[in-house]
């Protein structure tokens, strides 16, 4: 993979509080000039970009070999807006950023985990990484758009 686990992170953590600012302005624009479309759109980007941002933390997570806690504190900043920017400087600072792609298996025991060896084998795999991970979050996407906005429609 051209890009490296810092990098990858790094560009979907302000990818995601980008479109927080899409989606806080879109809500002010409904508010003050009704234009309700305007969330649609917003929340929908938004949206595509939160389940990516999910699905890099995961990756990012494994092939650095976070802690089970660090991957579920990573993909949660992203519900808290502008909280990946923050956390993205923090991984950065302290090294657990730092390193490139797992491709192969070390001497580390963890190395013999299903989860591990399915990481290694995909990032050996870009373009199948990237399908795979394209189509669960457009399926995820348009099952969550399905089921419609949290609390209802308005």
């Amino acid at each position: 993979m051209a890009v490296s686990p810092r990098r990858l992170f790094g560009v979907l953590a302000f990818a995601e509080a980008v479109t927080w600012t899409l989606l806080i302005t879109a809500l002010i624009v409904r508010a003050t000039a009704g234009l309700d479309w305007t969330v649609s759109v917003a929340g929908g980007i938004h949206g595509f970009v939160f389940l990516a941002y999910g699905a890099t933390a995961l990756l990012v997570g494994v092939n650095q070999r976070w802690s089970i806690g660090l991957i579920v504190l990573a993909v949660a900043t992203a519900v808290v807006p502008y909280a990946t920017i923050p956390l993205e400087l923090w991984l950065a600072r302290s090294g657990r950023l730092d390193g490139e792609w797992r491709r192969e298996a070390t001497g580390d025991p963890r190395d013999q985990g299903v989860v591990d060896r399915l990481a290694r084998w995909f990032i050996r795999h870009p373009i199948l990484l990237v399908a795979a991970v394209t189509l669960a979050v457009v399926v995820l996407f348009v099952v969550l758009v399905i089921l419609g906005p949290p609390g209802g429609r308005d």
